[in-house]
């Protein structure tokens, strides 16, 4: 989908075709839309498609006087994903007349943008628009991450009475997510400090200083992914743990009650061969038999409690 936007009064306008000033914002851009961009744009068709690569890294290129800033942006999946979050990348793309946004699928942080999250919106102002969509990025990290942060709290309240491997692997799964944050967060980082150190966003006083918040919250970001990875690589060790002694305590209540039920089975299978014994003959024996055998069975089980095995 290609769509063109105005901002009048801060608001985001859509237009019906390619303005000078405007924000062009591509999302899953078929080929025939590509070609059109390119066409409006004057962007080189390869340019356009660097972004649109899953592998993308966050990084910055300069082509004449366009520049590409590759930017990784969360992701949330649906349920037939094998994770829950991941990064795709966002190509940022300037030229002397506007600005162009490009992504493989639908993404949240430009979709916060366009839907007016973040105000006031310029879009002749490409550097603040870019550092708007750079902070939203940021900010999406650290949703995403207290989404995580609850998920790992449901788990741990589930760890008591866990005797399966499902939670422990919706736990693996919530660590390959934080891998991943953390290594789009990462590269996020070195971009926005080469950002800095080129001072491409130094013109204006109020740039520069949203420029810093941007790192100091992908810094942030980045921070509480260590912390939520050391969390949860904690909180897997200790559900193993968990889950092998929940397992064990099954395994021995079974043991327990086999020697239990298996006493009097073999008390009455002695009694009951075909051999000649002792007052056989007798009717009172059917008690007295059922007598030990139970009798045997409870002072086992005595001994059982008292040595802690159930």
């Amino acid at each position: 989908m290609l769509t063109y936007h105005t901002a009048v009064g801060g608001q985001l306008l859509t237009l019906d075709t390619y303005t000078d000033g405007c924000w062009a914002r591509a999302t899953a851009p078929t080929p025939d839309e590509l070609a059109r961009l390119s066409r409006d744009t004057g962007l080189d068709l390869d340019l356009l498609q660097y972004p649109l690569d899953p592998d993308e890294r966050s990084r910055i290129e300069r082509d004449g006087p366009n520049l590409l800033i590759v930017l990784q942006t969360p992701q949330r999946l649906d349920g037939s994903s094998d994770i829950p979050y991941d990064t795709i990348p966002v190509g940022i793309l300037h030229t002397p007349q506007c600005l162009v946004t490009i992504c493989a699928q639908d993404n949240e942080v430009v979709n916060d943008v366009a839907r007016g999250l973040v105000r006031p919106v310029r879009t002749d102002q490409r550097s603040r628009l870019t550092l708007q969509i750079l902070l939203r990025a940021a900010q999406r990290f650290l949703i995403d991450l207290r989404r995580i942060d609850r998920a790992i709290d449901g788990a741990e309240d589930r760890l008591e009475k866990a005797t399966r491997n499902a939670e422990l692997l919706a736990l693996m799964r919530l660590e390959k997510s934080l891998v991943y944050f953390k290594t789009g967060l990462k590269a996020n980082e070195l971009m926005i400090e080469r950002l800095t150190r080129d001072r491409l966003f130094a013109q204006r006083d109020d740039d520069q200083e949203m420029l810093d918040d941007v790192l100091i919250e992908h810094r942030q970001a980045i921070e509480m992914t260590d912390i939520s990875s050391n969390i949860l690589t904690s909180t897997m060790g200790t559900f193993a743990s968990i889950i092998s002694n929940n397992v064990n305590g099954v395994v021995r209540l079974l043991t327990v009650s086999t020697i239990l039920v298996n006493i009097p089975t073999l008390v009455t299978s002695a009694f009951g061969m075909n051999v000649p014994l002792p007052n056989q003959d007798d009717p009172r024996m059917l008690p007295v038999i059922l007598g030990v055998a139970l009798g045997l069975s409870g002072l086992t089980a005595l001994m059982f409690r008292r040595l802690g095995w159930f």
